[in-house]
């Protein structure tokens, strides 16, 4: 019964905190409480008003995982909620849809706060979702789409590196991981079928299961107008989103300090 409780405690409380606004509904003026409605949520959950009620004041059934994934996208959860909300339900999470593919507004400040620290910001499967102009001058044109692993592996990489081989094992070794949380996404499926198809390096790292973390790491690039840069590298996880970002600095008063003032 306490489980039921708290489930109906924390649905209550999330939809207290969502503004009609913020997904897509009118705001009609003045309500006697604060947030939604219990019909909109259940609206926007696609259930019935009075199974909604029902789990909000305790005497619902045990919802199922996918009445936990509507009410996931109705309350607008992040992955830590989604993740408590299925443990109140006593329910196994199902697979996220996909890795997710924005940047939260902070980790975006954060970037432009580091002027002398080159950031790039990837997603589960090592498409670029965020850099700064520092970063852009290290690593040259990042198109339309960039890919970190499609760079590696299918030689888009126009900056030769000391760490080319590790970076291999640690690129496959987190689009394994990707692979087992994000089983439905097309689009991260796609690019594991480009990546087989179209570099037998890849097949072999990846048939080899490696295991690598990020963790510090020096590496030496030859810059095509910068020349030799010798570069820390060091990865921030933001695990509610599961992305990466990694910061490229240089050492105080370096050659390769003094290489950065010239690149933007």
């Amino acid at each position: 019964m306490l489980a039921r409780s708290e489930l109906a405690r924390f649905l209550r409380e999330r939809r207290a905190l969502l503004r009609p606004d913020a997904v897509g509904l009118p705001a009609d003026g003045l309500r006697r409480t604060p947030g939604l409605r219990r019909e909109e949520v259940a609206g926007l959950a696609n259930m019935s008003v009075d199974y909604y009620v029902r789990l909000e004041q305790a005497r619902g059934p045990h919802p199922s995982a996918r009445i936990l994934d509507s009410l996931t996208s109705a309350l607008r959860l992040d992955a830590a909620e989604r993740l408590h909300l299925f443990r109140l339900a006593g329910a196994d999470p199902t697979p996220p849809a996909g890795p997710v593919r924005r940047v939260r507004p902070y980790v975006s400040a954060l970037l432009r706060r580091m002027p002398e620290a080159a950031a790039v910001v990837t997603d589960a499967g090592y498409d670029v979702v965020g850099w700064n102009p520092l970063a852009s001058a290290l690593l040259g044109d990042l198109g339309a789409h960039p890919n970190l692993a499609r760079r590696r592996f299918l030689g888009e990489a126009p900056i030769a590196s000391t760490a080319y081989e590790e970076f291999g094992a640690i690129a496959v070794s987190r689009l394994r991981a990707a692979a087992v949380r994000y089983p439905r996404d097309r689009r991260l499926g796609s690019l594991l079928a480009e990546l087989h198809a179209g570099s037998e390096e890849f097949r072999q790292i990846w048939a080899s299961d490696p295991v690598r973390s990020p963790g510090h790491r020096v590496k030496m690039i030859d810059h095509p107008s910068a020349g030799r840069l010798r570069l820390n590298c060091d990865v921030l996880a933001v695990p509610d989103d599961d992305q990466q970002v990694v910061f490229v600095t240089a050492d105080p008063g370096s050659p390769t300090a003094r290489a950065f003032k010239t690149l933007v």
